[in-house]
């Protein structure tokens, strides 16, 4: 029962190979994930979109004040009603784009992790049929 898959391919991994793996396991946070968004080819794009989202923050704030002294004036009222449900709308459209991209480093990651896996079980298996 414990020569599963799994114990085989950690039993042929190096140390450094055992060492990578342990820092892929390692639990990583909210606010590393998307820091991790701001590298790579696309990370120019990703730091545009977050301060995009902290600018339209700050404007959603503003409509909701406006929103709250404009009582006197019906047509004010909606039309401020309506520039925060626009802003909540860029805002999701930004958060989904942000969170799709954290999304895709994560299935990299372990796509690479396993990468790692097979790699280690084919020497494994070359050092077994070489003997």
């Amino acid at each position: 029962m414990t020569d599963t898959p799994d114990n085989r391919i950690t039993q042929a991994l190096s140390d450094d190979d055992r060492e990578f793996l342990d820092s892929l396991e390692a639990e990583r946070g909210l606010f590393t994930q998307i820091g991790d968004t701001w590298k790579g080819p696309m990370g120019g794009w990703a730091k545009l979109l977050f301060a995009f989202s902290v600018v339209m923050g700050v404007m959603f704030l503003f409509v909701i004040w406006q929103l709250a002294h404009s009582t006197n004036n019906a047509t004010l009222h909606t039309l401020w009603a309506i520039a925060g449900l626009a802003l909540l709308i860029l805002l999701g459209f930004a958060k989904e784009w942000i969170f799709n991209r954290m999304n895709m480093l994560t299935l990299l990651r372990e796509v690479k992790r396993v990468q790692l896996e097979v790699v280690a079980l084919q020497e494994e298996l070359a050092n077994r049929n070489s003997e």
